[in-house]
């Protein structure tokens, strides 16, 4: 009789429970926009293919609409489709929508100390701080600018030693990009066969692939679960430690040789705001958020640029008639004697509009990291509490009809006008929108022109297969779409 009774109050406990999850989840949805209907504990897990997040996501779109609920986990959130719904939060209403959601593959090994998933006080101040440092390196010396052509420079030896042999230029362009902001951040570049430089690339690479997989997806959805599962996800802690120990030493050896009238770089700078803010018992500035912020500024700079070249010439080489076009145009406005610079952009609509829409196609970005509301809001009707977890879909955005004719299809008309002038479109938000943008867009968007114009003003790249067979479909769509591992021969001109 007592295991019979064991076993009933087992089954008792568990309607139970599965019940009063019911009963929760119909209270939570009470007020949320319409949306599949999750389970108790597991949510929408049935709902989406966790291999391509962002193509599930726009499915339920087409069924529920712009502004849906989803439970990417246990926990309820609305997901956000379409450049109208997209701004009229995170922009018209991007108080309300400002805060930074839960991102466990990104939270759970920083912890809240740095300027990419902190809220409040503390991320205005680093962000502030970030902002004003980048600004202040970009107009001295020796700017931005010139630091990518630099390593545009460096690339394209690179390229030239290959002799025109079938290679994959992956890390090529992980090298050549994360030197960029490795001299903003550390003081100097790195020699690209230098340990450090490849521990930093490989360990932003491989975490990139983890949280662009399926892998990726579950942790963020039951990070506690996923702790005691195997799998590739447990990795992602090792290669986050690559990188603390490379800042760590590097930031040993700025506090020795420090110059408070002079700094270097941005550790400096924040080594030096540290100092000037010890008797400050809340200050967002200490050791720990120094770490953690390099980390920010590395993977920002690193992973989100090289994935847009190696994806943007894997397209070009697709259609080879887009490529000899804007080498046309850089031809004509630049000729082949001189890097290409910022101040030639403004001659060169073709470039600009391919490069646009390149960033557009590939949308290397997919679903924009997690906002939550900062406080209970009305948004379309609906009361959203505070805390929701909110998910902007960028690419409902960047495929959004009302702003792309055709928008599965590559085409660099669309940021043309009728007389061949560059025009933007305002559903153009590969680095989000609103106070939560991407603080390394103008950097981003330089480094891209930069190089697209540099590569193609010295190479043609040429596909190891017919063009025909290109498959331009990501192998992995989760934080980004990955895109096909591929090799190809880079030909000087």
């Amino acid at each position: 009789m007592d295991w019979y009774g064991t076993i009933l109050f087992s089954i008792i406990f568990c309607v139970s429970c599965i019940i009063l999850g019911f009963m929760r989840i119909l209270r939570e949805k009470g007020s949320l926009p319409p949306g599949p209907m999750p389970l108790p504990f597991i949510g929408n897990l049935l709902h989406i293919d966790t291999k391509d997040i962002g193509k599930s996501l726009m499915k339920l779109k087409d069924k529920y609409g712009p502004v849906y609920s989803l439970y990417l986990g246990p926990r309820p959130g609305i997901v956000l489709c379409g450049y109208n719904a997209v701004k009229e939060a995170l922009i018209d209403q991007n108080d309300d929508f400002g805060d930074r959601g839960d991102y466990p593959v990104f939270l759970n090994f920083i912890g809240g100390h740095d300027l990419g998933f902190t809220n409040g006080e503390r991320w205005k101040s680093l962000r502030r701080f970030a902002l004003q440092t980048l600004r202040n390196f970009g107009m001295g010396k020796r700017s931005v600018e010139e630091r990518i052509q630099e390593e545009a420079l460096f690339l394209i030896e690179e390229f030239k030693k290959t002799k025109g042999t079938p290679v994959n230029p992956t890390k090529y362009f992980a090298h050549s990009v994360s030197n960029v902001v490795c001299s903003i951040v550390f003081g100097s570049r790195f020699d690209y066969e230098d340990k450090r430089l490849l521990a930093i690339t490989d360990s932003i690479y491989h975490n990139f692939l983890i949280m662009s997989s399926t892998w990726g997806t579950l942790y963020n959805m039951y990070p506690n679960f996923m702790e005691y599962v195997p799998g590739p996800h447990k990795k992602m802690g090792k290669y986050f430690k690559v990188i603390y120990d490379i800042s760590a030493e590097s930031i040993k050896y700025h506090k020795e040789t420090l110059d408070p009238e002079s700094p270097r770089d941005y550790i400096d700078c924040f080594l030096i705001k540290i100092k000037q803010e010890t008797d400050n018992p809340d200050t967002s500035f200490y050791a720990k958020s120094l770490a953690r912020t390099i980390h920010n500024l590395l993977f920002g700079g690193t992973e989100t640029v090289s994935t847009n070249l190696r994806y943007g010439f894997l397209v070009l080489m697709k259609y080879p008639e887009v490529a000899e076009r804007m080498q046309e145009e850089i031809d004509r406005v630049i000729g082949r004697n001189r890097l290409p610079s910022i101040s030639d952009r403004s001659q060169m609509p073709y470039t600009e509009a391919t490069i646009h829409e390149l960033i557009r196609f590939c949308d290397v970005l997919p679903v924009s990291l997690p906002r939550c509301t900062s406080r209970d809001t009305r948004y379309r009707g609906y009361s959203i509490p505070k805390g929701t977890h909110v998910t902007p879909l960028l690419a409902s955005v960047h495929r959004d009809p009302d702003h792309y004719a055709q928008p599965e299809k590559f085409n660099p008309n669309n940021f043309l006008d009728d007389k061949g002038l560059f025009k933007k479109n305002d559903a153009h938000m590969p680095f989000g929108a609103g106070k939560r943008v991407c603080l390394g867009e103008g950097l981003g968007r330089m480094e891209l022109y930069l190089y697209f114009t540099s590569l193609l003003q010295n190479f043609n790249f040429k596909p190891v297969i017919p063009k025909e067979e290109i498959d331009l479909t990501p192998t992995g769509s989760g934080l980004g779409n990955v895109p096909p591992n591929y090799k190809c021969c880079i030909v000087p001109r």
